[in-house]
């Protein structure tokens, strides 16, 4: 997707104040900022961290559904569910190949996150434990998902917002697909219905959580907002998609698990907005920190993975330098 050439040459930038406040004019001015351009280190670093997060975030995603491929109760649902997974992974190598244009290598990406420094969205901590989990996390994560990633592309590091205007396509789709089949359980018989319910029980508040910590205990927000890497906080976020997804469980005739949702007129400049219970913070910061019910299984997964893909890695790199020396001796001969 992105040469290897644009490897974030100029690593080395005098940060003057002079040349801060010019960076920070251009990402005022809604300019894109590329690979080779100065950039602050901090601004990098932010970057790596952020992308390389989102990049784990797809490739563990895939691990939950893939989990249910062989067992979807028709060939359409498998099909369906088999292509979901196919296009997280390749939303990963989206995002590896741009946060490589910032100087750091997919290796060590890798590194970081099977040895617990790199994290993942907390939300695939959690396990499938029915079919209908199939439904809620296309609906809700990839729901929560789509609210957080729209905004990307409007990022002001130009490979990530590129990047993501496929990835928030794709991901559209997979949120009608889960919402497509939460209707047609929530319409067929009562134990369907129920089984709805219970994943929803269930995925509501890990899906909240997806967004982050409040903005209050945010340590990268306010900067990152400053330099238009994100473009709404956590809160504001999430606040989008209480409001939008409250709607949507009326119309499957289903409850949203939270006793102190409550319609305030008063929300979003007098727009209006639903206020909601408080989030169990110690629950997220337990599976941040790897204390989650699937952190260890996740992790093994992908540290097998690697592993055992080793011999590919290899054999590819054999192959590139072996056409390299062809070419080579073609243009000398």
């Amino acid at each position: 997707m992105y040469s290897q050439g644009l490897n974030g040459q100029n690593l080395d930038v005098n940060e003057t104040p002079e040349f801060l406040a010019a960076f920070q004019a251009r990402i005022d001015a809604d300019e894109k900022i590329e690979p080779n351009d100065p950039m602050p280190a901090a601004y990098r670093k932010t970057l790596i961290r952020q992308i390389g997060q989102h990049a784990h975030s797809e490739i563990v995603g895939m691990l939950p559904e893939a989990n249910w491929i062989t067992r979807a109760p028709t060939l359409r649902r498998k099909t369906a569910l088999l292509a979901k997974v196919q296009d997280e992974g390749g939303h990963g190598l989206y995002l590896y190949s741009a946060a490589e244009t910032l100087g750091v290598s997919r290796e060590a990406m890798t590194e970081e996150l099977l040895s617990g420094k790199a994290k993942y969205s907390s939300i695939f901590n959690y396990p499938t434990l029915s079919w209908a989990d199939m439904g809620a996390i296309g609906w809700l994560v990839d729901g929560a998902a789509i609210m957080n990633q729209v905004p990307l592309c409007r990022c002001s590091y130009g490979p990530y917002a590129r990047a993501m205007i496929r990835v928030c396509k794709e991901e559209s789709f997979h949120q009608r697909q889960g919402y497509e089949l939460m209707i047609s359980l929530c319409n067929g018989t009562a134990a369907q219905k129920a089984m709805a319910q219970d994943s929803l029980n269930r995925w509501w508040w890990p899906s909240l959580m997806m967004f982050g910590p409040s903005d209050s205990d945010s340590q990268h927000s306010d900067q990152s907002t400053a330099w238009k890497i994100k473009r709404f906080t956590n809160d504001e976020l999430r606040q989008k998609f209480v409001d939008a997804t409250v709607k949507q469980a009326d119309h499957l005739g289903l409850s949203i698990p939270d006793p102190d949702l409550v319609w305030n007129e008063t929300k979003n400049d007098g727009q209006g907005g639903y206020d909601f219970g408080d989030i169990d913070w110690d629950e997220f910061w337990k599976v941040v920190k790897g204390h989650g019910p699937m952190n260890k299984d996740r992790i093994a997964a992908r540290k097998q993975a690697w592993e055992e893909g080793a011999w590919v890695r290899e054999a590819a790199l054999a192959y590139a330098e072996k056409q390299k020396q062809q070419t080579a001796q073609q243009v000398t001969a």
